[in-house]
C-alpha cells in the first residue's frame, strides 16, 4: 500500500509518523494521484469553494479515484498519547465505498477505531462538525469515542 500525506504539519505529519510506525514499507514515493485513493483529512475555517459539495469532492473532482473524509475531527496534538488511553479512541469517517476498507485500515493502524459517518455524501457534515464543535472542547486535548451498546 502506498500512502501520500499532503503537508508535514500537525495533521499529516503526525499521521504518517503513526503510519510509519504501523506499515513501515508503505510510505515510498508516489508519482501522482491521478484515480489513487485519497483521504482528505482537511479542515475549512473560512469561506469555501461552493462549486464543491464538500473539501472531499472537490479532491475527488481533482484525483478521479475514490475519496475519504477521515482524521479531520481528531486533534493532532495527541497523535503521540493515542496509544496510552485505556480504550481506544473513535475516528470519524465518510468514504466512498472503494475507500472504505482501506480508510478504516489506516484508522485502525492509527491507533483508533474507525466510525463510519456513511457515505462521501456526508464529507461535508464533518467538515461543518468541527469548527462548531473544536472552539468548544479545551483546546485540542479531547479524544472522543462513539460505541454501539455493549461494546465498552
Amino acid at each position: 500500500m502506498n500512502i501520500t500525506t499532503i503537508g508535514k504539519g500537525n495533521i499529516g505529519g503526525g499521521l504518517a509518523r503513526r503510519w510509519e510506525r504501523a506499515i513501515s514499507d508503505a510510505l515510498g514515493k508516489v508519482s501522482g494521484l491521478d484515480g489513487k485513493l485519497v483521504i482528505d483529512a482537511t479542515n475549512i475555517f473560512s469561506d469555501r469553494d461552493e462549486q464543491y459539495e464538500s473539501l472531499a469532492h472537490e479532491v475527488k473532482a481533482r484525483t478521479n479515484g475514490p475519496v475519504a473524509k477521515a482524521f479531520n475531527a481528531n486533534f493532532a496534538a495527541l497523535y503521540d498519547e493515542v496509544a496510552e488511553q485505556r480504550v481506544r479512541p473513535g475516528c470519524l469517517y465518510a468514504a466512498d465505498e472503494e475507500a472504505r476498507d482501506v480508510t478504516e485500515q489506516l484508522i485502525r493502524d492509527a491507533g483508533y477505531d474507525p466510525v463510519s459517518a456513511g457515505g462521501l455524501e456526508n464529507a461535508r457534515a464533518l467538515e461543518d462538525f468541527v469548527p462548531k464543535l473544536f472552539g468548544k472542547l479545551e483546546a485540542g486535548r479531547t479524544f472522543y469515542r462513539f460505541a454501539l451498546p455493549g461494546e465498552l
